[in-house]
């Protein structure tokens, strides 16, 4: 039996895939539920693909293709939103299938379909609010730069008010039997809309404000993204999340990472999670360095107001870890945050040193007394002064929430 199309609309479907295989997402960050390539077909007087696929998802993408096209019909349009190869990994067998196929991009996509699949002809150069006429549907395209690759661009099909917004407001996680948002429990895929916002367009909040600018004003009854459900029950219930988000609006919460070799400065950090929690705060998440998904400790952090980081010293420097997570953080370029830090060392001093730069660093982050240096480990003393890091913690997060 041939995999099928869903219809999204009369004349709209998905045609895309699931893929349960693949463990990392861009060789980084973990998929334990996998993730959906999302591709979409519309069906007119001109047919029009919107996006492909991951190469070696292309079996069931072709199948689904194959089951909704008309009889004697031949692909008229490719619209390519997006370069990464897992939308438009197939581009190159696609225009073997259908060689008179027109392939629709902006400036720089047109370019990268050079550098990745050395196709330069048969192409439609596209630009701010030109229309693609199909017949019954149209398809407005709108550019928005570094969301999150510089090329992207999204498509507004004006007759079903459908956005086709490539990246933007999708999410990790395999479709898991639904594909509509109101066919499945959301709290999951909210979260992992998180993660993938917060690791992959995450640094590029600005022009992601500005991107939802635009999608502000459209009327919109259905969001069809690259990744993730198909949201047409509540749409707008996904653009103010991204507004949330992108504008580094926070929830009352702190997030503890450590990184111990011993258990001394887990210590440490146990001590600072049990006095915020006394001191009233709900969401105290803590995560060691070492064990924790770079990408849940960035999705954590970005939704959280407070942050605390305690770190061993190893070899003069910061816990390997920690040093990734740090730079990791620096890159995202988050604001509004509050910052705790502790380190400890044996023989020599480093890893508090190194968390000073970074709280230094930070930009707007409000850094948070007392900061803690213990030998070996921690005394009586000492585990005060981190109850009182907690307490404090706590104090500046229900401040920040009050303004």
């Amino acid at each position: 039996m041939m995999q099928q199309a869903i219809k999204v609309t009369d004349s709209i479907y998905w045609i895309g895939g699931n893929d349960r295989e693949t463990d990392l997402f861009e060789g980084l960050w973990e998929l334990p539920r996998g993730v959906a390539y999302n591709a979409y077909f519309i069906n007119d007087e001109k047919c029009a693909i919107i996006d492909t696929i991951k190469a070696d998802k292309l079996s069931a993408y072709m199948e689904r293709l194959v089951s909704i096209m008309p009889e004697g019909r031949a692909i008229d349009y490719l619209v390519v939103n997006h370069m990464e190869p897992d939308h438009s990994g197939s581009i190159s067998i696609l225009r073997k299938l259908y060689p008179e196929m027109k392939i629709v991009g902006n400036k720089k996509t047109i370019e990268m379909i050079g550098a990745f699949y050395g196709i330069t002809d048969g192409m439609i150069e596209v630009k701010e609010g030109d229309v693609l006429d199909l017949g019954h549907h149209k398809l407005a395209f709108a550019m928005i730069p570094m969301v999150h690759w510089p090329e992207s661009m999204v498509a507004y099909e004006t007759t079903e008010k459908v956005l086709f917004s490539t990246d933007a407001f999708g999410g990790f996680c395999a479709l898991e039997g639904g594909i509509f948002d109101d066919e499945l429990d959301m709290t999951l895929y909210e979260d992992e809309t998180l993660r993938y916002f917060a690791n992959i367009v995450g640094r590029y909040s600005g022009p992601a404000q500005k991107a939802i600018a635009k999608v502000r004003a459209l009327d919109l009854k259905i969001i069809c993204p690259a990744h993730g459900p198909i949201l047409r029950s509540n749409p707008q219930h996904i653009v103010d999340l991204y507004d949330k988000w992108s504008s580094h609006k926070t929830d009352e919460g702190i997030v503890i990472v450590y990184g111990s070799m011993y258990g001394n400065t887990k210590f440490m950090t146990d001590t600072i999670a049990r006095a915020a929690c006394e001191a009233g705060v709900k969401d105290v998440i803590v995560h060691d360095a070492s064990r924790s998904n770079l990408s849940y400790i960035v999705r954590d952090i970005w939704k959280y107001r407070g942050l605390v980081l305690g770190s061993c010293t190893y070899n003069t420097e910061l816990y390997p870890p920690m040093a990734t997570l740090c730079r990791a953080l620096k890159n995202k370029m988050m604001k509004n945050r509050v910052l705790g830090i502790c380190g400890s060392y044996s023989w020599s001093k480093g890893a508090l040193a190194e968390l000073q730069v970074f709280a230094e660093q930070g930009g707007d982050w409000k850094l948070v007394e007392p900061t803690i240096e213990v030998k070996s480990s921690p005394t009586e003393a000492d585990l005060e002064l981190c109850r009182e890091l907690g307490r404090n913690m706590a104090e500046a997060v229900k401040a920040a929430e009050a303004k």
